[in-house]
């Protein structure tokens, strides 16, 4: 089936799960959204992000035939994901959680960092997440206001320097928050990465809390999930008709998405198009 899976987010930080999409399905094409006009979503009400989605939702569905969702924001999965399954039950949607269990799994000292927008860590489906959790490890949760938007500045190159200075202030800044970050015990030793835009940072924020904190995101377990969807549903591209493609959308700044796709994926501008500005 040559339909294409769709993914969306706030803006650029989805754009982080599109490496594990493209190795776990890379006969699949994918259509990314990055609703960049109403970034981020992290710092805005629920109500709001939930219209944003299934407006998106709608036009990926009846204008692009997608045959897959994938929300590639947290904030969007936390206040969103029911209302898009209730609303298009045929279709395989995957969201994003922040990687609690696999931290309080991994981590050797019992203290568990957990950096996200202050939309997930105020969602009720995070506040869940962390209950059920419970004694399993000590998680030390940090909302991180600003830093999405100055991530999301940073690759316009109009503002990129300016951006990437305050990007790195507020890790500082939020990073220090948290407490000691180590091996030895008392200290965080794995850090969860709530937000997809974080993982663009992330070789930032590892000099700052040490080489040997562990940090984790959630692109890998969602490509394993969409493609266990589409096997079940019958309809994963097992072969190339053609090659797979990519085609990224914005209905923020071209230029921004032109620069995201070429510094961190390695894309070219051909692959970026604005979006229809009426969604």
């Amino acid at each position: 089936m040559n339909a294409p899976i769709g993914v969306f987010d706030s803006g650029i930080g989805g754009l982080s799960a599109l490496p594990a999409l493209r190795a776990a399905l890379p006969h699949e094409h994918l259509l990314y959204w990055a609703d960049s006009a109403h970034a981020p979503y992290g710092e805005k009400g629920d109500d709001f992000v939930r219209l944003r989605s299934l407006a998106i939702t709608e036009h990926l569905v009846k204008v692009h035939g997608i045959k897959a969702l994938v929300v590639a924001c947290n904030t969007a999965t936390a206040a969103t994901i029911a209302a898009l399954r209730s609303t298009y039950p045929q279709l395989p949607i995957v969201g994003l959680e922040p990687a609690l269990k696999p931290a309080a799994q991994l981590t050797r000292t019992g203290r568990v960092g957990v950096m996200a927008t202050q939309g997930t860590v105020s969602s009720e489906k995070f506040q869940r997440l962390l209950q059920s959790l419970e004694g399993q490890a000590d998680f030390v949760v940090q909302p991180c206001p600003g830093l999405a938007l100055a991530i999301e500045n940073s690759a316009h190159p109009a503002t990129q320097v300016q951006a990437n200075q305050v990007v790195h202030e507020l890790l500082q800044r939020f990073s220090q928050a948290m407490g000691r970050f180590g091996t030895q015990p008392g200290e965080i030793d794995t850090l969860v990465l709530g937000c997809t835009h974080y993982v663009f940072v992330q070789d930032d924020l590892q000099r700052i809390v040490g080489a040997d904190v562990r940090c984790l995101s959630t692109g890998e377990p969602v490509a394993q999930q969409t493609r266990r969807l589409l096997e079940s549903a019958g309809t994963l591209r097992t072969s190339a008709d053609g090659a797979a493609q990519t085609q990224l959308l914005t209905n923020g700044d071209l230029a921004g998405l032109q620069g995201t796709a070429q510094r961190w994926l390695h894309l070219g501008a051909d692959h970026c198009a604005l979006a229809n500005a009426a969604v």
